[in-house]
């Protein structure tokens, strides 16, 4: 009688053995695998408020080019997506190609942080991130990349601070026209998803929530093709490898603060006040017209949660005499990650930047 795996596929009939091989694998991946390391560019803390840290990207190699880079990640998951692993990391992409990078990582909110708004980020958080990033780097000057629900929060926060010096701005997939959004449309739709009565019971808004409502998105295609195509893959490291360090992000939520998270969805895809020009915060009126910094403006033709529609409108509502829409053949986050980021999102952003960063 076989006494291991091994010595049980040895027996196992012909016709049978791939199949067996490939659920044998596919069960350590989700069972016994050890998880992946992420995040492994150096970095040094140069900065902290609250439970929100900066970072500043080290490298060896000289930096290229004057101006630095701020990313500014969502209020959503967490920051490492962008530099999940060596060789799949925009970070260590744009590190290499000699840019001076930051990142400002919103670190894991509490119970405490519930009444945290949006105002505060965009109006605290984020401005004193770009100070300290003029000084440190002793430059008159600065980049800003915002991924996702960041970059929207960064086009607020430069509409709304004229006098920092933003020389040029990025947004990858981030949506500002919600008028038409499709399935979460419908599932957030004021009449049916009451927005006050889940904030004042929750208080802060589980990840598990979160990732419930966009896989609902295409709740065939999130929740079971992953691990059909893992069980089709298994045989392939490579495949295996990025499943898992996918997996591991997705799976690695983090709670978002109750009025911020109340803002996000009565504000934007409630009343859709930002590009209307109605989205007030602290007091002051939204006016998107008051960007004039350099734009790249990404949208992924595959995202449906930042469709491309969404993300297009923009263009229309900033006064920036050099800026530029690109939709990539990719999705949400495949912009980042995975083979189609490495040939093309790196490169677009960094050739675009490159020639405006000096």
């Amino acid at each position: 009688m076989p006494t291991d795996l091994n010595e049980l596929i040895e027996f196992t009939p012909q016709q049978y053995k791939e199949v067996f091989q490939r659920t044998v694998r596919a069960s350590q991946v989700l069972t016994t695998d050890a998880e992946p390391e992420v995040a492994p560019t150096p970095k040094e803390l140069v900065w902290t408020r609250n439970k929100t840290k900066l970072y500043r990207y080290i490298s060896e190699s000289p930096k290229k080019h004057k101006i630095p880079l701020l990313l500014v990640y969502a209020l959503i998951n967490k920051p490492y997506v962008l530099d999940l692993t060596k060789g799949g990391s925009l970070v260590e992409y744009l590190v290499n190609r000699g840019f001076d990078v930051y990142l400002l990582d919103w670190g894991e909110p509490g119970y405490e942080d519930r009444n945290m708004k949006l105002d505060d980020y965009i109006m605290d958080y984020i401005p004193r991130a770009v100070r300290k990033v003029l000084r440190k780097s002793n430059v008159d000057e600065v980049s800003i990349l915002g991924y996702c629900m960041g970059g929207t929060m960064t086009s607020i926060f430069a509409a709304l601070h004229p006098e920092l010096p933003i020389r040029n701005l990025i947004f990858m997939t981030s949506p500002f026209d919600f008028e038409n959004t499709g399935s979460y449309g419908a599932m957030l739709d004021e009449r049916y998803f009451n927005i006050d009565k889940v904030v004042d019971t929750l208080g802060v808004i589980p990840p598990e929530m979160i990732d419930f409502g966009n896989k609902m998105i295409n709740p065939m295609a999130t929740n079971y093709g992953p691990f059909i195509s893992l069980y089709e893959r298994a045989e392939n490291e490579k495949f295996i490898k990025s499943f898992k360090l996918l997996q591991k992000w997705l799976n690695d939520g983090i709670q978002f603060p109750g009025e911020a998270y109340r803002q996000w969805i009565r504000d934007f895809y409630q009343t859709n006040k930002l590009i209307k020009g109605e989205m007030v915060i602290r007091g002051k009126k939204v006016k998107l017209e008051n960007i004039k910094a350099n734009v790249l403006n990404l949208a992924g033709k595959n995202d449906l949660i930042a469709q491309p529609h969404q993300v297009e409108a923009l263009m229309n509502a900033i006064s920036s005499g050099d800026k530029e829409y690109k939709c990539l053949p990719v999705g949400h986050t495949s912009i980042t990650f995975g083979s189609q980021a490495v040939k093309i999102t790196y490169p677009t952003i960094a050739d675009w930047l490159e020639k405006r960063s000096n």
